[in-house]
């Protein structure tokens, strides 16, 4: 019964994984001082816009790189917080 659980368990995880990834959109956003490179996590239908139109007074992004606009790369952290008041642009990367 404990090798059908494990097994039924990972296939789950793999499912999950599939399906966090399908969600992930890559985006670059500009403020003042940097580029920051990073993913938002997007419901299943939902759009970029729709993700900045639902967000509160910061947008979490996660395995994001900071940039500052001179080209010097300042951060790299799975995780950022950044603040809408900041923010001047927004766009999916182009992969």
């Amino acid at each position: 019964t404990m090798i059908v659980v494990n097994s039924v368990m990972a296939g789950f995880g793999t499912e999950m994984r599939s399906r966090i990834q399908g969600i992930l959109s890559d985006v670059i956003i500009l403020t003042r001082s940097y580029r920051i490179k990073g993913n938002i996590h997007l419901l299943p239908g939902a759009r970029v816009t729709d993700f900045l139109v639902d967000s509160k007074d910061f947008l979490a992004l996660t395995d994001v790189e900071v940039w500052e606009l001179g080209g010097r790369q300042v951060l790299v952290a799975p995780f950022v917080n950044v603040s809408r008041d900041q923010i001047e642009i927004v766009t999916p990367e182009a992969n």
